[in-house]
């Protein structure tokens, strides 16, 4: 039996080895400096886990750090400053911009959490913490999602085990090694793991949540290890995991905005307890409440005109009528779901009984497509994006991570990369079908593109999707820098003093 005063001292060592490893500085004067004796016997499995789906949890809801950098640095999310308001110092208008740094501070957060959720799967999968062989897998899937996040938006990752102190310095892999590290524990994970279908145990790690992050590795591998274009048998492996994933039941869902709600459905893959509540109100006006939060939204992030072009409708509206495809949303003019819409709202917006909105000086609560720039924006300006919607519940604790039908165009992609397993044109025309939109007359990397982001919009997929297609260093409104090196963060200056194995990305 393990020892209550040990575990407390390895609560302390994960602390304080994982900011040194994630280049957090550690004082001396730090209540748990001093704790850090003895010889690592290992923790309690099922109290590691819980806690590290806790970590995890509370990354998903964040509006910023992993989902900013993902979102807010793409074409589909920016956080335009409003008077004073989302000024941050530059932190949201940077990141639209191309032009963060080493020291920006959701640079450093995400790497920190991602670095330490590592550490802490580490020690529930060593044999000393005697873990059950499905706690052990539930722990390698959840490193290898971490491990994922930092192949893909760093392009390194530290590794330390359970015994090294604060005065080792963690190795680095390669983003390679990196990658083959994720791919092993997936592998090794996946016997283990509860073969779980539609419906109930979602909200934990299974094999439909392992298979489909195989694939997603395996989708990007060449961008990854640098090969400049996709292997077949990498194709190959993304159709082989997505067929899985259709042989354990999942499948595309109608009814799109369904989807984000809290009930059962077909496409749900993995999800998390986390609120949605800032995917409903870091969008919303401030006089756009709802019950559960009748204070309002808090008037921040919004989506480009450019962006919104892309779904079929009228150009400039978007009430129902427009000639909009299911996923663009609408605007209801009647007060249907308490006067917000979901999707794109875009123009005047109504309240609970139809009646047209006004903002706090009075004036018509006009969404506008076009803003004058990150800077000098009134209460109005900006298309906004919502899919999770406050008459499920304003705050729900039902965040989707993965969902099938990026998984269906996983495989058409692959398939137009060499694979083998259908037609990759017919794949994406049986998802337009039923989300209300026209068939596509042919595919290409653009369009396959803009078919993910008309699909996936603000799901935390944008930016690695225009990297792997392509279009990540091109111009697009409200940004100007195109400097190619960008396709990784900088690692954060602070993990360059503490870690001296660390070596800056290439450009900055």
């Amino acid at each position: 039996m393990k020892r209550t005063e040990i575990y407390k001292v390895l609560l302390c060592a994960f602390l304080v080895s994982a900011y040194s490893c994630t280049n957090l500085e550690i004082e001396q004067t730090d209540s748990n400096f001093e704790n850090l004796t003895g010889e690592f016997t290992g923790i309690d499995p099922a109290a590691g886990l819980d806690g590290l789906y806790n970590d995890w949890r509370g990354q998903i809801e964040n509006q910023g750090d992993l989902y900013a950098l993902q979102e807010v640095s793409s074409d589909e999310q920016l956080v335009p400053t409003r008077g004073t308001d989302w000024g941050d110092n530059g932190v949201w208008r940077n990141l639209h911009d191309h032009n963060w740094d080493p020291n920006h501070s959701m640079v450093k957060a995400t790497w920190n959490n991602l670095n330490q959720n590592v550490f802490r799967a580490t020690a529930i999968i060593d044999a000393r913490s005697g873990g059950t062989a499905q706690q052990v897998a539930e722990a390698k899937f959840l490193r290898a999602l971490a491990t994922y996040h930092l192949v893909d938006m760093y392009g390194k990752a530290p590794f330390r085990t359970p015994d090294e102190g604060q005065e080792v310095n963690p190795i680095v892999n390669t983003r390679e090694k990196a990658f083959d590290f994720a791919v092993a524990d997936l592998n090794e994970a996946l016997p283990a793991l509860p073969a779980v279908g539609p419906g109930g145990g979602l909200d934990k790690a299974t094999k439909a949540s392992a298979q489909f992050l195989l694939a997603k590795l395996y989708l990007n591998k060449h961008i990854y290890l640098g090969s400049g274009s996709p292997a077949s048998a990498d194709m190959n492996k993304v159709v082989e995991m997505v067929d899985a994933l259709s042989a354990a039941g999942f499948a595309l869902e109608s009814g799109y905005f369904d989807i984000f709600k809290e009930d059962s459905d077909n496409e749900t893959i993995f999800f998390v307890g986390a609120s949605t509540g800032n995917r409903i109100w870091n969008t919303l006006h401030y006089k756009q409440g709802a019950p559960g939060n009748e204070g309002g939204g808090w008037n921040g992030f919004t989506s480009l005109a450019e962006f919104y072009d892309l779904f079929e409708g009228n150009a400039t509206t978007n009430v129902p009528g427009s000639g909009q495809e299911e996923r663009r949303g609408y605007v209801p003019t009647n007060g249907d779901n308490g006067g917000i819409g979901y999707g794109f709202l875009i123009g005047q917006q109504f309240d609970e009984n139809g009646v047209a909105r006004t903002d706090r000086p009075g004036n018509p609560m006009i969404f506008t497509k076009e803003l004058p720039g990150l800077l000098g924006n009134n209460e109005n300006t900006g298309i906004r994006t919502i899919k999770y919607h406050p008459e499920n519940g304003a705050f729900t604790g039902h965040n989707v991570v993965f969902r099938y039908a990026d998984a269906h165009l996983m495989k058409a992609e692959a398939i137009l990369n060499g694979a083998s397993g259908g037609n990759a044109l017919a794949l994406v025309n049986e998802l337009r079908a039923l989300r209300g939109a026209s068939p596509m007359a042919a595919l290409t990397a653009q369009s396959m593109l803009d078919e993910r982001g008309r699909e996936l919009y603000i799901e935390g997929w944008r930016r690695s999707d225009q990297i792997r297609l392509g279009a990540w260093s091109q111009p697009w409104a409200y940004k100007t820098n195109t400097e190619a090196f960008r396709t990784v963060y900088p690692i954060p200056a602070t993990a360059l003093i503490s870690n001296p194995n660390l070596t800056q990305n290439e450009g900055y």
